[in-house]
């Protein structure tokens, strides 16, 4: 390969790195208390090891952006929308939506191969990867059946909380909190059943409550701190636990009321209002508020289980907080 070649690599490698750091968030930090609850500690190798589920999470998102039709993401272009106006501004050949859905796919896949680039490189021992890439593998699988589940859950012509509760526990619960404290756990040693039992026991209830505060987010959110225009998942007509739980409460004449607005994409802050209006009077925003406390203390009695050292207690203990108590 010259080197004008690989220069050109380097630059492309470097501008798509710089792309997905508006994706990260600290998904990572979840392995670290498996770290912990296992009685380990970070090392280089360890540290690097878990930074790849930044990397999963950046696909992830990339790709379910680009499934929802989302315009931004933190108050910035999505992926796709970015090469799409890469695609207007420098006058290229072809069609600018296409460009941006075909950039977007390709990023997300890339983001996706860097991660499992990143752990079988960090430098762990083969003891430490043979026991962390089955859970490696089946979060993988995981993350996929959820983003399946939600996709298929817009086609339906009703909602199901059930639908919606598996859909939160398989995008959510499992790949967001249970998956990296097993991955943690795994890493710091040759974990028993009954801590990864204890960790699952944590995980998928606040895993649950985490997707529920951020269904709420979709709709109430306030835009300056979410990075999101107000009511986007109304826009959007995302099928939620939340949008389940109004549907089963609302008369006939709020459903054809709901019916002129969820899932309009050109509906106004007069629409997203009444749409916000019918979910509160129902008491389904009430409702989710108290299912988030449920799940939440659920998981905070999870951890008094003696298999979890307490340096992971206190940092689970925290996390929960951090993840059901969040504006964004």
């Amino acid at each position: 390969m010259s080197s004008a070649t690989k220069s050109e690599l380097q630059e492309t490698r470097d501008c798509v790195e710089i792309e997905l750091t508006q994706f990260m968030r600290d998904q990572s930090a979840f392995a670290y208390a498996g770290i912990k609850s296992a009685g380990g500690s970070l090392t280089p190798a360890t540290t690097k090891a878990i930074s790849c589920l930044e990397l999963l999470q950046a696909c992830a998102l990339i790709h379910d952006d680009l499934m929802d039709g989302s315009d931004t993401r933190r108050g910035k272009p999505s992926i796709h929308r970015h090469f799409e106006s890469i695609h207007v501004q420098d006058e290229l050949e072809g069609f600018a939506p296409a460009y941006g859905l075909a950039s977007a796919v390709l990023l997300g896949d890339l983001a996706l191969v860097w991660s499992n680039q990143l752990l079988n490189t960090s430098g762990i021992s083969s003891d430490e990867l043979r026991r962390v890439m089955p859970i490696f593998d089946e979060m993988r699988v995981e993350l996929m059946a959820g983003q399946f589940l939600d996709i298929h859950e817009q086609t339906q012509k009703n909602t199901d909380l059930d639908r919606s509760m598996k859909i939160a526990r398989y995008k959510s619960g499992k790949y967001t909190i249970e998956r990296p404290l097993h991955m943690g756990a795994a890493l710091a040693a040759d974990v028993s059943p009954a801590l990864l039992m204890a960790l699952s026991d944590y995980g998928l209830p606040l895993g649950e409550a985490f997707q529920f505060r951020d269904d709420l987010l979709g709709v109430f959110g306030d835009p300056s701190v979410t990075g999101k225009p107000a009511g986007d998942d109304l826009r959007e007509g995302k099928r939620t636990a939340l949008i389940a739980m109004t549907d089963a409460r609302c008369t006939e004449a709020m459903k054809a009321e709901s019916r002129k607005y969820f899932g309009k994409n050109d509906i106004d802050e007069k629409g997203v209002a009444i749409l916000q209006e019918i979910i509160i009077s129902t008491g389904a925003k009430a409702a989710i508020e108290t299912m988030i406390d449920e799940l939440t203390s659920k998981a905070l009695k999870a951890i008094e289980n003696p298999v979890i050292d307490n340096a992971g207690r206190d940092l689970l203990n925290e996390l929960a907080l951090i993840a059901t108590k969040r504006s964004m």
